[in-house]
């Protein structure tokens, strides 16, 4: 049964590239980071922007909130991460993290730990309350590191996509990687947890084009998500409601049904290639960055 999907356009915004997204919990925000080097928080309620500053001279490709120290966190080409008090601005630290770009950074829900993924092909365990202590470094992938997710399930493991075309499955306590998934034919960018009929899955997406659905239990691949004529660039699993979103270079971005894997939806708002996409937990609202900008959506289940 296909759902009754009704999406109406918020407001758009023309900016740099955007490279990554993230909504705050509590406030209106958006964290974009850019290719240009700099960050921006938008006020999604006013459509203004509230702050925008430069952190590096090379592309910003992961920025996230910490709101509980009210930090922003940000990891750049420079190989440096950088964190900023997101009220006064007052930069906290900046310290070299990895020999190569910074691809993703993935903050802990509740420990005060950061992950953070490079093109040297490691991921990082940092620890800010031991003054940014790298406590672990996980080695396993052959290529560059392309995204970090945490479990939300179980906040001890965390999961990894790599251009070396597979997904390694990590515990904190271990610098090698549990298992890894194989199945696309080209290098991973992007991943997402999600939760079905509770079990426990990974949402993949390729530079084969397609996004894969993983029963990491059984370390299988159970769905191959196919239509995106470039590279999947971003993908999410909405919280709130029960769709797959995928963005890609091919300028369009794809909600899929969650249970029966059935493609809802094709959107393209005419900012070139997709890079990011943020959302939050009790929120219809989506956030697309873009090679022109961002636009956000909300997204509305006619069937609830």
């Amino acid at each position: 049964m296909s759902l009754s999907l009704k999406i109406e356009k918020q407001f758009a915004q023309n900016t740099e590239r955007v490279k990554s997204i993230d909504l705050h919990p509590t406030q209106p925000w958006i964290l974009a980071s850019l290719y240009s080097g700099s960050v921006s928080i938008l006020n999604y309620e006013s459509q203004t922007i509230e702050k925008s500053f430069k952190v590096a001279d090379s592309p910003v490709r992961s920025a996230k909130f910490i709101a509980r120290e009210k930090w922003i966190v940000a990891g750049t080409d420079d190989a440096f991460i950088r964190v900023y008090n997101y009220e006064t601005m007052e930069k906290i630290i900046e310290f070299e993290a990895h020999k190569d770009f910074i691809r993703s950074v993935a903050v802990h829900p509740t420990l005060p730990y950061l992950l953070s993924a490079s093109d040297d092909k490691v991921i990082k365990l940092w620890n800010w309350e031991e003054g940014w202590k790298c406590t672990r470094i996980f080695e396993g992938h052959s290529h560059y590191v392309m995204q970090v997710a945490i479990n939300p399930k179980d906040t001890d493991t965390f999961a990894s996509g790599s251009l070396d075309g597979t997904i390694k499955i990590w515990n904190t306590g271990s610098s090698a990687p549990s298992f890894s998934l194989d199945g696309h034919s080209k290098g991973v960018n992007c991943i997402d947890y999600f939760i079905s009929g509770d079990k426990p899955y990974l949402l993949s997406g390729s530079d084969d084009f397609t996004a894969k659905v993983w029963d990491f239990e059984t370390k299988s691949c159970v769905q191959t998500l196919e239509g995106h004529e470039h590279n999947v660039s971003t993908v999410c699993v909405h919280p709130e409601l029960p769709i797959l979103i995928t963005g890609s270079e091919d300028g369009t971005v794809r909600i899929w049904h969650a249970a029966t894997f059935v493609l809802e939806n094709t959107l393209n708002y005419d900012l070139g290639r997709v890079w990011a996409v943020g959302y939050k937990k009790g929120s219809s609202q989506v956030v697309f960055g873009c090679d022109s900008g961002m636009v956000m959506i909300k997204i509305i289940d006619s069937d609830i």
